[in-house]
C-alpha cells in the first residue's frame, strides 16, 4: 500500500450499523459506532480515500481491503473471525460503496428502499413493506451518502435545493428530500432495477398479461401506433415501456426524454437526453418541454417520453400528430379515461389559451392506444385494460377496451383472483397491423374471460 497517500481529511462519517453485527458482538449500538469509526480513522491514517474511492478495479479494492482487515485484526476489543469480517467488508462498503445500503443493492428480491431518516429502513419485497435492521450513524452520514449518490449524475442537494431525482449506476431511481421540507432527517427513496432487465418472458410468468394482449401490443408497436402507458406509483410503467422499447427496429433512430435516465434501451441508435436543474444561482434549468422541441430537430424515427409530467404534454401530441408516429410515453393515472383527462390538463398548462376541443382532438387523433398497469395488494402487476381510442363525440373523446382484467376476489392467502379477458371488441387499428404485415388472428378477440 505504499503507493497510497496519506489524507489527514475524513469522509464526513465514518461509522456505519448493521444490527446482525451488533448482536453477534454483544456491542452497544455506541460501541459498535466507536468501533467502525476507529477503523475509519486509523485507515484515512494510512490511505488516501480521496482518490481510491474513485477507482473501481478489484485489485485496488483488494488492496485497500487487506489494510482495512489489517486494522480490524489489530483490534483489542474481541472479535470471532466472522465478526472480523463483517467490520471490515462494511467500512469496505463506506469507502467505495453507499454504506450501510450496500447490501440492500446487493439483493435482488428488493423492490424498493425508504429511508426515513438515520435510524429507519424500510424495503419492500413481493409488494410487501417491512423495516430492515439497517441503520445509520447520525444526519450527517446519512447525508454523506446522499451527496455520493447525487453529485454521481452533476446534481446538487442542500437548503436551497432540498429536493432532488437522480440515479444509480444501475439506472435505479433515487428521490431525496432534506430538511426543512423534511421534518425528520433526510429521507432517500430508491426504485431498484434488476441487473437484468424484465423482458416479454417474464411478464408472461409473472401473469401481467396474456399472450394475445402481448402479442397486440408488440404489433402496435412495429405498426408505429403511438402509445400511451398509465398507472400508479410502482404499477411498472416503466419496466413495461422498457419491454415495449424492445420490439422497435434496430434501424430505427429512437430519442429518448427523462427527467432522470431509467429507460434501458437495447437498439444501437439511441440518443439519450435528461432534464438539468437550475445552479446554485436558480439558472440553467432544461425541462422535459424544452428537450421535447429539441428531439423534433434531431430526425428521430421514434420519440420516447419516460413521463409526461407537465406542459410538455403538449408538444408531445404535436410530435405524434406531424409525422413521429410510434412514440411511446407513460402517465400517472388510475384509469384510461384519467389518463386523458391528465394530459389533457397538462397540455392546457402550456398557457397557449387554447379551447379544450381543440386539445382533447389533438389527444383523439395522437394517441392510438392506452395500456392501463396496477399494482395489486398482494404486489402483483397486471395489465388491466388494453384500451383503443376511436375518435371523438361531439367534444368527448371515445374510447373502447380491448382487453381487460377482471378481479373476483382474494384467495385465503392474500393472493388477488381475476381473470384476463377480451372484450369482444375488433379495435380499428387491426387493419393498420395487418397493412403493417403483422398477422391479427381474430381469435384474440373473441369474447372470454379466461383467455
Amino acid at each position: 500500500m505504499g503507493e497510497f497517500n496519506t489524507l489527514s481529511a475524513s469522509l464526513g462519517g465514518a461509522g456505519i450499523v448493521a444490527g446482525p453485527g451488533i448482536k453477534r458482538t454483544g456491542l452497544s449500538f455506541k460501541e459498535y459506532q466507536e468501533l467502525k469509526s476507529t477503523v475509519h480513522r486509523d485507515l484515512i491514517s494510512r490511505v488516501d480515500l480521496e482518490r481510491v474511492a474513485t477507482q473501481r478495479d478489484e485489485y485496488t479494492r483488494g488492496q485497500v481491503l487487506a489494510v482495512i482487515q489489517d486494522l480490524v485484526s489489530n483490534l483489542k476489543t474481541p472479535l470471532s473471525g466472522r465478526e472480523r469480517e463483517r467490520l471490515s467488508l462494511e467500512v469496505l462498503d463506506e469507502v467505495f460503496g453507499l454504506g450501510p445500503l450496500e447490501p440492500l443493492l446487493q439483493d435482488p428480491t428488493i423492490n424498493d428502499i425508504l429511508v426515513n431518516g438515520p435510524k429507519q429502513v424500510y424495503v419492500e419485497r413481493g409488494g410487501i413493506l417491512e423495516e430492515s435492521n439497517i441503520m445509520f450513524k447520525d444526519n450527517a452520514h446519512l447525508m454523506n451518502i446522499i451527496d455520493k449518490i447525487v453529485s454521481a449524475v452533476g446534481r446538487r442537494v442542500d437548503e436551497s435545493s432540498p429536493m432532488v431525482d437522480a440515479r444509480l449506476a444501475d439506472g435505479s431511481r433515487v428521490n431525496v428530500i432534506i430538511p426543512p421540507l423534511a421534518l425528520d432527517g433526510p429521507h432517500l427513496s430508491i426504485r431498484r432495477f434488476g441487473h437484468i432487465p424484465i423482458g416479454e418472458e417474464d411478464l408472461l410468468r409473472n401473469q401481467t398479461l396474456t399472450q394475445p394482449m402481448l402479442q397486440l401490443t408488440r404489433g402496435a408497436v412495429q405498426a408505429r401506433l403511438n402509445i400511451l402507458i398509465s398507472g400508479g406509483t410502482g404499477a411498472g410503467k416503466t419496466t413495461l415501456l422498457n419491454v415495449l422499447s424492445g420490439f422497435i427496429s434496430d434501424r430505427e433512430r429512437i430519442v429518448t426524454v427523462e427527467d432522470s435516465a431509467e429507460l434501458q434501451l437495447k437498439q444501437r441508435h439511441v440518443v439519450r437526453l435528461e432534464t438539468r436543474p437550475s445552479n446554485i444561482e436558480g439558472r440553467g434549468a432544461i425541462m422535459q418541454r424544452q428537450l421535447v422541441i429539441n428531439s423534433l430537430r434531431m430526425r428521430p424515427d421514434r420519440i420516447i417520453v419516460g413521463e409526461v409530467r407537465g406542459e410538455e404534454a403538449l408538444d408531445m401530441l404535436q410530435a405524434m400528430n406531424t409525422g413521429h408516429d410510434g412514440s411511446l410515453t407513460t402517465v400517472h393515472a388510475n384509469s384510461p379515461r384519467d389518463a386523458l383527462a391528465r394530459i389533457e390538463t397538462m397540455a392546457m398548462m402550456a398557457n397557449l389559451n387554447l379551447p379544450q376541443s381543440a386539445v382533447r382532438r389533438q389527444i383523439a387523433s395522437a394517441i392510438s392506444l392506452v395500456i392501463q398497469i396496477s399494482r395489486f395488494n398482494d404486489g402483483t402487476r397486471h395489465i388491466t385494460h388494453i384500451t383503443e381510442i376511436t375518435g371523438m363525440e361531439q367534444d368527448v373523446v371515445s374510447m373502447q377496451d380491448v382487453f381487460v382484467f377482471e378481479r373476483h376476489g382474494v384467495a385465503p392467502d392474500g393472493r388477488v383472483l381475476g381473470t384476463f379477458g377480451a372484450t369482444g371488441v375488433c379495435p380499428r387499428f387491426a387493419e393498420r397491423l395487418r397493412a403493417s404485415g403483422i398477422a391479427v388472428p381474430p381469435s384474440w378477440f373473441e369474447h372470454s374471460l379466461n383467455i
